[in-house]
């Protein structure tokens, strides 16, 4: 609502003062003839001309704090600049007797040292931070590098059980893109996909009101170059903030990797705290199904960790004892390959 009387208040003193421009008295003729003979035309083209401002205000509703601090410092320092040199060359000017051109030369080293200043202030606003501090604002964020949490890390919940260890101390924050995200999953036809989405919400409230760990939802702004993707959007923003990606999402991993984005991989931490299984270690395990190869039985440690073991497709339902062959790990698991005792 502000912003609105803003505008119509701008209109007014624009129509005001364009009325006074076009009219100066009604005993004195304007100086500029065609302002003369075409009083209304005159006034609507000087009228449109300062509504081109809010015209543009209205095309770009986001506008990013630092993009308007490097225009307001490139003008700032191409007036300055142009001021200096004008005032140097005002002697050279008169020395040739050429004052008639002095306006001109003016009005064209204004122009260009203003656009040229203001050209590479919006090009390298993030290298002159050091120069300018007030180029590049960045939110405050409390501690150190924010765990930016994804739809999967949420609806996998086993990060709310990290928190309750107290080994976390910095700030969790859940993107509004991604909170949206897993609202649309828990509003899914499916239900297997809306248990999972509404999991996923719990988790958000269970972390939410945990008071070992402070948890944001991020009102994420429109980054420039960026698509649809929420990936993409994910990685730029953790770049963006200097923080780290949580994830299960392989992909996604492997993109932020790409991108030298710190990633928190919830099966890497997970497997790093399983216990180690080495070859020639003895294990006792119940056989629950056959496997993919001929021979094989599959069985399950208490962690969930799938254990293969060879000649034991006949005994399913059977407790085994084996010995450990090899150890598969990637950050899509861990699986245990075994032989009989």
């Amino acid at each position: 609502m502000p912003l609105i009387l803003l505008r119509i208040l701008y209109f007014f003193v624009c129509a005001g003062a364009t009325a006074t421009f076009v009219s100066p008295g009604a005993e004195t003729d304007h100086p500029i003839t065609f302002v003369n003979d075409h009083a209304v035309l005159s006034f609507c083209l000087v009228l449109g001309f300062t509504q081109l401002l809010p015209i543009i205000d209205l095309f770009i509703p986001r506008k990013r704090i630092e993009t308007i601090s490097a225009v307001y410092f490139g003008v700032l320092i191409g007036a300055l600049l142009s001021y200096l040199l004008i005032q140097a060359l005002v002697p050279v000017i008169s020395s040739l007797e050429a004052d008639e051109y002095q306006g001109g030369v003016s009005m064209v080293i204004t122009l260009v040292l203003t656009y040229s200043t203001v050209s590479l202030l919006l090009q390298t606003k993030d290298d002159f931070r050091f120069v300018i501090p007030y180029v590049e604002f960045a939110r405050e964020l409390k501690g150190g590098k924010p765990l930016i949490l994804d739809s999967s890390a949420l609806i996998d919940g086993r990060i709310a059980d990290v928190t309750e260890t107290k080994i976390l101390d910095a700030q969790l924050l859940v993107p509004d893109f991604i909170l949206q995200e897993v609202q649309d999953v828990a509003d899914s036809n499916d239900k297997n996909r809306r248990n999972r989405g509404r999991r996923g919400l719990d988790v958000l409230t269970k972390l939410q009101n945990n008071p070992n760990v402070e948890v944001k939802v991020y009102e994420a702004r429109e980054i420039e170059g960026v698509g649809g993707s929420v990936d993409n959007r994910l990685v730029l923003l953790a770049k963006e903030l200097g923080g780290r990606v949580v994830t299960n999402d392989f992909n996604l991993n492997k993109v932020a990797s790409v991108q030298s984005v710190d990633v928190v991989n919830l099966n890497d931490v997970a497997n790093s705290l399983r216990p180690r299984y080495l070859p020639g270690e003895h294990l006792r395990i119940k056989i629950i199904k056959e496997g993919e190869s001929a021979g094989q039985g599959i069985g399950y440690l208490d962690d969930g960790t799938m254990v293969v073991c060879e000649q034991t497709s006949h005994m399913i339902g059977k407790d085994v004892d084996c010995i450990v062959t090899s150890v598969l790990q990637s950050s899509a698991g861990r699986m245990i390959f075994t032989r009989l005792d």
